[in-house]
C-alpha cells in the first residue's frame, strides 16, 4: 500500500461528554486510524492524518473549533497537541491501542496482525485499514454491522448490496459473511478502494463478491447489471444529503438502506431529504451521539 512519508498526530485530552463532538470533527478534518482511551476521568483521543492533508494553520483552526464545542457544552476547555511523526512510528502508535472488537450478536472483527483464535463461535471479521477508516471500534460502524445483521440474518440469500464510502471495506464484508451474494463497495478515496481490496483477499472473498471501484453511486449505476437490494452508506451527514437524490437510480421498490456517520442534531435533515425522496424511516437506532437510519422505500 502507498502511504505517506509522515504524518500529523493530533492528540486530545478532554472530558468525556466531549469525545463524540471530537471524534466528528477529526473525522471531519480527514483523520484516519483514531483511537481513544480513558485516563484519569479524561479521555485522551489520537489522531492521524497525512502530512500533506493540513498545513500548521489547519491544525491551529482545529484546536479553536474544539474549543468552542467544550465551551458550548460547558465542559473544560480540551488540550490538543500536534507532532509530525514518521510512517512506521504511525503504525505502531494506532494498531497498539486496537484490539478484537465483538460486534453484535454475530461479529468479532480481528487486527490482522494478531494470531488467529483456536476457536471462535463468531464470524471472524480480519481487517488491516491500512489508511482507510473503519475499524470496527466507532459507534457508526457498529451501528451499520449490527443493522446488517438485522437485515441480512446470516443465511445465504442472493441479496445485492451497494457500500457508498466503503472504507476499509468492513461493512462489504461483513455483508458477505451474512450471506449477501455480492457488494458494489465505492469510494472516492483510492486507499480505501485498495484497502477494501485487500481485506476482501484477507477474508479469502473472491473478487466476484465484492466488485470494488474508485467512485460514488455513479460508479454502482455503471457497473450494476440491476438495481440492489440494500444500500449501505456510513460516511459524514453534509455528503449523505447530496447522495440520497441519487439513490433513486440503484434502487427498486423493495430495497432498503443503512445510513450512519450522523450525530443526533443532525438527524433531522436527513429524515427531512429521505422523506422528499420517497423514502420511510423503519429504525432509528442511537448510540451515544451517533444514530444509525434504517431505511425503506416508500
Amino acid at each position: 500500500m502507498i502511504m505517506a512519508n509522515s504524518w500529523w498526530e493530533i492528540k486530545v485530552l478532554c472530558d468525556p461528554m466531549l469525545e463524540d463532538d471530537v471524534f466528528w470533527r477529526v473525522e471531519t478534518f480527514g483523520c484516519r486510524g483514531t483511537a481513544s482511551q480513558i485516563k484519569n476521568n479524561s479521555c485522551l483521543i489520537s489522531a492521524y492524518l497525512p502530512e500533506e492533508k493540513a498545513h500548521l494553520l489547519d491544525l491551529a483552526a482545529l484546536s479553536l473549533l474544539l474549543r468552542q464545542d467544550a465551551l458550548c457544552l460547558e465542559v473544560p476547555i480540551p488540550a490538543v497537541a500536534w507532532d509530525l511523526i514518521d510512517e512506521q512510528d504511525w503504525s505502531h502508535s494506532w494498531k497498539k491501542y486496537w484490539e478484537p472488537t465483538p460486534i453484535g450478536d454475530r461479529f468479532l472483527v480481528y487486527p490482522a496482525w494478531l494470531t488467529l483464535p483456536e476457536h471462535c463461535d463468531r464470524l471472524l471479521l480480519r481487517l488491516d485499514p491500512g489508511i482507510a477508516f473503519g475499524t470496527g471500534t466507532h459507534a457508526t460502524t457498529q451501528l451499520c454491522l449490527e443493522s446488517l445483521e438485522m437485515r441480512l440474518g446470516g443465511e445465504p440469500t442472493q441479496a445485492v448490496i451497494a457500500d457508498i464510502g466503503c472504507g476499509s471495506g468492513i461493512l462489504s464484508i461483513g455483508a458477505i459473511l451474512l450471506g449477501a451474494s455480492k457488494v458494489y463497495a465505492v469510494d472516492t478515496d483510492s486507499l480505501a478502494t485498495r484497502a477494501t481490496k485487500e481485506n476482501s483477499e484477507l477474508n479469502q472473498i473472491s473478487p466476484e463478491q465484492i466488485i470494488i471501484q474508485d467512485g460514488s453511486v455513479e460508479q454502482v449505476i455503471e457497473v450494476a447489471d440491476q438495481p440492489v437490494d440494500g444500500i449501505v452508506c456510513n460516511i459524514l451527514a453534509e455528503v449523505i444529503i447530496d447522495l440520497i437524490p441519487q439513490f433513486d437510480a440503484i434502487a427498486k421498490k423493495n430495497t432498503w438502506a443503512v445510513l450512519s456517520g450522523i450525530l443526533m442534531d443532525q438527524a433531522k435533515p436527513i429524515a427531512d431529504t429521505l422523506e422528499q425522496h420517497g423514502w420511510v424511516v423503519a429504525t432509528l437506532w442511537r448510540r451515544q451521539e451517533w444514530c444509525c437510519f434504517n431505511i425503506r422505500r416508500a
